[in-house]
Order: C-alpha cells, then sequence, then structure tokens
C-alpha cells in the first residue's frame, strides 16, 4: 500500500507542475516571426504495461496459506433401500428325452436272415435290480457256388442280479449259448457235387452255460473280486470246464502301499478223437498267478512297479512250471492333457481255451490241442493326447515275444485213410503252436466333432518271425478300421462301419499220414496266399416317437464274397430291416 500512493503523490505533482506552465505560457506575448508546431501524442503499444493479476509481495512479510483440515461428523443413518435381485435372462430349454430302461429289436433281411434282441433291466427296490438279455443271428445261407449249406445261427441268454449296498455292491449272472454253423468249406476243384453229397451233414452245434458273480468293496484290503465257471461243449461230444477267480486288493508295508492280483485259473476237457485216429484227446491245467505292483505318482510322471508270477501244473502230463513276468509301465505327460508319452514291458500266461478259439473261428475242428500262451514280454511305447477339445489320439509300437502261440491253419486233405468225419475233408481248422515275434505299429484318432457327429479311425500294421512254422498263418499284416455315428436331425440318424483286412497266409493240399509216396503229386501240400479284403457297412434310422424306432442296415457294399478263411467266402450285398421299442415296467 505504501508503494501504491507514492505513485498517486508523484502524478499529482506533475499535473500541477504542467498546470503551472501552460498559464505561464498564456502570459507570453505572440511572435509572429516563429511558427511552432507540436506533434499529437500517437501511444504506442510499448507504451503500456499489463498489470499482473497476482501482483508479487515485496513487503516485508509474505503471508502464507493456512492448512484446511476438514472433519467429517458422521454418524449411522437407517436405511430402507433394498436393491432389486437381477433376473437371468429366460432360454428356451429343450425337453430332455424319456429314457427306458428296456428295449426290444427285430429285424429280418435277405439270405432270410433274423436278427432280434431284448434287454431288460427292472430295479426292484433303491438297492436291488434284476435284469437280463437275449439275442439272436440267423440266416438261412445262399453264397454262390457252395457245394453244402451254410446257414447259421447264434442265440445268447443271460440273467443277472444285482446289489448295491453302502459298503458293497454285489452281482450273479447266468447265461446260455446255443450256435450252429456249416463246414461248408471244402476245396473245390478237388471236390464236385458227388462229392460234396457223400460228405452228408456238416453242421457244428455248440452248447455252452456260464455262472458267476463279482463283488465291490468300498472300504477293505480287498477292492474287487470275480468268479466264473463256464461249461462248453459240441454236438461231437466234446466237453470243456473252466473255473477262474479274480481278486485285486491294496496292501500297506513299510509305509508303501502296493496293488495286489491273484488269479486262480482252472481248465479242463476232451475232444472224443483226433484228426487222424480215434483215440480221445484230453487237456487240462491248474495256474495260479500273483501280481503285486507299487504305483509312483510324481507331478506329471506316473509309474508303475511290478511283476507277475505264475505256477502252471499240467494236468494230464504231471509236469510243473514256474513262470516270472515283468509288469513296468510309465507315462509321463510332456504338455498337459495334449502330449503324453507311455511306455513299458509287460508278460502273461495266456489261458487258451476250445471256447474261446469257437468263438473267433466257429470252423474249428473238434480235435484240437490246447495248451497256454507264454506270453514273454510286451514292450510298448507310444504318445496320446488331444489334438483338440473332443478329439484325441493315440500312436504305438510294439514288441512281442510269445511262446506257443496258438494260429489257425487249415487241416489238410487226408490221404490214404478214410475221412469219416465231415470235417475231414480240407474244410476245417486245426491249432498248431509256434515260436512267434512280433512287430507292431498302430495310429487311432477319436473325434466328438460335437454332440451329433462321432468319428474314429484305426490303422495296424505286423511283422512276424516264426520258429519253425513256414509263416505265421492267418495273421494279417495290415488291418484298418473307421467309424462314424451321427444325428442328423432329432428324428434321423445315421452310421458307418469301414474295414480292411490285408494279406494272410494258408496251407492247402494232402496229408500223408500213412508215408505213401505221392506217384502224381511232386508238391503235395502249397502254401497260398488270401487276398486282402475291404468291407462297408452302413445303417440309418428314424425315431418315430419316444418309444419307436425304424432302421435299415446294409452290409458289405461293395458286395464282395471274400474269404475271411480260407475257402469260406462270406455273404456279399446284405440288406437288413426292422424296428426298435423301448419301454419301462
Amino acid at each position: 500500500m505504501r508503494k501504491q500512493k507514492n505513485k498517486i503523490l508523484v502524478i499529482l505533482l506533475m499535473l500541477i507542475t504542467t498546470l503551472g506552465f501552460s498559464q505561464e505560457r498564456e502570459q507570453d506575448t505572440l511572435n509572429p516571426d516563429v511558427i511552432q508546431v507540436v506533434k499529437p501524442y500517437t501511444p504506442t503499444v510499448s507504451d503500456a504495461f499489463k498489470v499482473k493479476e497476482v501482483p508479487s509481495l515485496d513487503d516485508e512479510t509474505t503471508a502464507t496459506k493456512k492448512e484446511i483440515k476438514y472433519n467429517i461428523f458422521s454418524f449411522p443413518v437407517a436405511s430402507t433401500f433394498t436393491p432389486a435381485k437381477g433376473k437371468a435372462a429366460v432360454v428356451d430349454k429343450e425337453e430332455p428325452a424319456k429314457l427306458y430302461d428296456n428295449y426290444a429289436t427285430l429285424a429280418a433281411g435277405m439270405y432270410t436272415s433274423i436278427l432280434g434282441e431284448v434287454y431288460l433291466n427292472h430295479a426292484i427296490s433303491r438297492t436291488e435290480s434284476v435284469g437280463g438279455y437275449i439275442s439272436h443271428h440267423s440266416s438261412q445261407g445262399g453264397i454262390n457256388d457252395l457245394l453244402l449249406d451254410d446257414n447259421f445261427s447264434n442265440t445268447k441268454v443271460s440273467a443277472n442280479y444285482a446289489r448295491n449296498e453302502r459298503d458293497v455292491a454285489w452281482n450273479i449272472e447266468g447265461g446260455f449259448l446255443h450256435q450252429k454253423y456249416n463246414w461248408y468249406g471244402i476245396p473245390q476243384p478237388l471236390y464236385d457235387d458227388a462229392a460234396a453229397e457223400a460228405i452228408g451233414d456238416v453242421d457244428h452245434t455248440f452248447y455252452g452255460f456260464n455262472l458267476g458273480g463279482n463283488v465291490a468293496f468300498t472300504d477293505s484290503y480287498i477292492n474287487e473280486a470275480s468268479v466264473l465257471y463256464r461249461r462248453f461243449g459240441d454236438n461231437n461230444s466234446s466237453g470243456e470246464n473252466r473255473f477262474l477267480v479274480n481278486t485285486d486288493g491294496d496292501f500297506t508295508m513299510q509305509d508303501l502301499d502296493f496293488n495286489i492280483g491273484l488269479r486262480i485259473d482252472y481248465l479242463g476237457g476232451k475232444f472224443d478223437r483226433n484228426y487222424f485216429t480215434e483215440e480221445a484227446l484230453k487237456y487240462g491245467n491248474f495256474n495260479i498267478g500273483l501280481s503285486p505292483t507299487y504305483q509312483l505318482i510324481k507331478e506329471d510322471l506316473t509309474l508303475d512297479l511290478g511283476v507277475s508270477l505264475f505256477y502252471l501244473n499240467d494236468i494230464e502230463s504231471g509236469k510243473s512250471k514256474f513262470f516270472i513276468y515283468p509288469n513296468i509301465s510309465a507315462s509321463y505327460r510332456m504338455v498337459d492333457e495334449i502330449l503324453i508319452a507311455y511306455g513299458g514291458i509287460q508278460g502273461d500266461l495266456v489261458q487258451n481255451t476250445y471256447y474261446g478259439f469257437a468263438q473267433e473261428n466257429p470252423f474249428v475242428s473238434p480235435t484240437l490241442f490246447i495248451t497256454p500262451t507264454d506270453q514273454k514280454y510286451n514292450v510298448f511305447v507310444g504318445l496320446k493326447g488331444k489334438i483338440a477339445n473332443g478329439m484325441s489320439y493315440d500312436i504305438k509300437g510294439r514288441y512281442m515275444a510269445e511262446g506257443d502261440k496258438a494260429m489257425y491253419r487249415n487241416n489238410l486233405v487226408p490221404y490214404g485213410f478214410d475221412a469219416d468225419e465231415a470235417y475231414q475233408n480240407g474244410n476245417a481248422f486245426g491249432i498248431v503252436y509256434d515260436d512267434v515275434s512280433t512287430f507292431g505299429v498302430s495310429g487311432e484318432i477319436k473325434a466328438d466333432i460335437n454332440r451329433n457327429f462321432t468319428l474314429g479311425v484305426k490303422a495296424e500294421y505286423f511283422s512276424y518271425n516264426v520258429d519253425e512254422e513256414a509263416e505265421a498263418w492267418n495273421l494279417p499284416n495290415l488291418k484298418a478300421n473307421l467309424f462314424l455315428d451321427y444325428q442328423i436331425t432329432k428324428q434321423w440318424f445315421a452310421g458307418a462301419n469301414l474295414f480292411y483286412v490285408g494279406e494272410r497266409k494258408g496251407l492247402t493240399g494232402f496229408n500223408d499220414v500213412q508215408n505213401i509216396t505221392f506217384p502224381a503229386l511232386l508238391n503235395p501240400t502249397e502254401t497260398i496266399t488270401l487276398k486282402s479284403y475291404f468291407d462297408a457297412n452302413a445303417h440309418v434310422g428314424y425315431h418315430l416317437n419316444d418309444r419307436w424306432s425304424a432302421f435299415a442296415k446294409v452290409n458289405n457294399i461293395a458286395n464282395q464274397e471274400y474269404n475271411r478263411w480260407q475257402n469260406y467266402p462270406v455273404q456279399g450285398l446284405q440288406f437288413l430291416a426292422g424296428a426298435t421299442y423301448k419301454f419301462d415296467f
């Protein structure tokens, strides 16, 4: 303020002086000789000065801003506001499909074929249920250029009772089978119509029944156990009995957890005669196996370390033998579920049976010598994982060494003795055993593209090395198959199954049992190559409602009467149509 006052005083003094000077000039006498021109004042920008909005303070003390503190005096206030709950958008839900516990299927088609199935299941209470299954497939035959009947029939019946309690679940099951086939594969042109008529009836009928059950414990040293008894025979006075027990349990030893499996297997049977003489052929063995395994899990590595111990007693010969097999496997997650490496080495004592041979090849003769297969070791390595969501793959390589591996070989036509039986005309298969090494590579892809489409492809390549036999009889070098299922709409569905089997080796010719020379036959036996074959099957169906469905099947679309077994062509193009009914009791 003092500075402002000084400025005002200076301005007032200058005004007073100017006024005084002007008055003095007015008293001067006008001098006409002198002309004085006074230039008017023209202001410029440089003459102005900017007044600062915030003048600087040059006084002795500069005012400082005081710190202002804000205090909030809060107190609780009761609120009656209730926020509205959010509501999810309304989605139109599809009504779930009605599920039934039972169904029945019946179909008929070419070659006078009949196909039927019935599945039954009924819950007696919350813990008890009973069920059953019946299947039948038959055909009157009609394959072109055959000299003998080729009809067949296959019927199976089973029933079960199950009980599920708090600490234990168990069930018992019984079944019966009746199968009829014909040895129609006589070699041509060695046999003509007259020779075929002389053979007569060539049917081979199998009978069998089984009884067994299993039990599973929730909290026990024994996890589960199963028992099976099966009687199997045929219309040629052949008979076989098998009794099998399997148990699986866990135990701890020195803070280490082990899993141990126990197997008890008895097999005994006889054939009314052997292939060349009328002497009865008996077989039987008893074996018991113990398989302890320790499992180690560390992050992405899972390792199973175990061994399998077997004791075998050949009842007929009275000889016993002890077997030790490795039981080691491991898997490592290299990239989560995308890439998993696995491998191992395992072995087993495989029990061969007449029932097993007849189910795989129904054209075997009732003159088989049956003994177990010693699977010394099976070394395998592979990669598996998921390519994408719903799509998985598995690539595997293996090398297996087997002692007494069973192979099907065509029985040769007798030479030098009479053929009294229908199967002694080169139209049945026997079993030969040999030490066989197998190298195999396989690849598999499964894809669940969506809920309505499923696709699977698998291919396998094999290479065999035999010890005494000339070939690995009837073992294919290549196998491949493709399957797909497609739910087209809610009502329509379809599917297909395609498979390919590569070449196999077979034997044909005459068998000189009496050591008679062959004056006109330089080569009494000959190794032949069975051609590879491709088979395509497809089906389509329509759901009439939630209970009824109609369907149609086409088998062997390529219409190839190929030989699955030597001298045994299959039916060509086959069409079948039928319906399925679902129901509840």
